[in-house]
């Protein structure tokens, strides 16, 4: 269940996953959707970057993009190890966050990814994601969850990488939808997108 927060979202930061990009379909369907109210005359500070593979090197620039924006009308929304990150940024600075198949574990779950990596919109990028980038993730993975209710999730019961359980658990309280089947990358992101909107103050004049 959605509903309207009483604070139109001014700033809003997208984060993609792991191996991602600003280029996934879900980052440019966001970029769109808030090019289309900056068109309506409707003023949102919009950020999407390319977040280091180094977890310590990715909360550095999502930190150093935010510092100066207002926590009561920022907002995040992370897909993936992103919406880890999104979880870290809105329980630092007690923003919103929408997590779409947000990483609950990604330092357990990525141990197993250690190597050279390549980038998935682009397979001739490659880097290396070591033992220290798995500790940096546990390091700055949050004790708990301390207010649900600034949080909309999207979770798939389909998601072929993450336990949809254990991200129901992991925000439980948060208000959202619990989608049957779909998949990790939410091919019907479509249908999802007018509820996170709704949860920005995004959703109209």
């Amino acid at each position: 269940m959605t509903a309207r927060t009483a604070l139109r979202t001014t700033h809003l930061l997208y984060l993609h996953g792991f191996r991602s990009s600003p280029h996934s379909t879900k980052a440019r369907r966001m970029a769109r959707e808030v090019q289309r109210l900056q068109a309506e005359g409707m003023a949102i500070v919009w950020r999407c970057p390319q977040l280091p593979p180094a977890p310590a090197e990715a909360r550095g620039l999502i930190d150093m993009l935010t510092a100066g924006w207002p926590s009561a009308t920022m907002a995040v929304v992370g897909s993936s190890l992103g919406g880890f990150y999104a979880t870290v940024l809105a329980e630092a600075r007690g923003c919103r966050a929408v997590l779409l198949n947000p990483a609950v574990d990604p330092a357990r779950d990525l141990a197993a990814h250690i190597g050279t990596q390549t980038a998935w919109h682009d397979p001739a990028l490659s880097f290396d994601f070591t033992a220290a980038d798995v500790a940096a993730l546990r390091a700055m993975t949050p004790a708990a969850i301390t207010r649900p209710e600034r949080y909309h999730t999207v979770i798939a019961t389909g998601d072929e990488v993450l336990d949809w359980r254990e991200m129901r658990a992991r925000y439980a309280g948060s208000c959202g939808v619990l989608v049957e089947g779909s998949d990790h990358a939410l091919g019907d992101f479509d249908l999802h997108l007018p509820g996170a909107m709704l949860f920005l103050g995004l959703d109209g004049p």
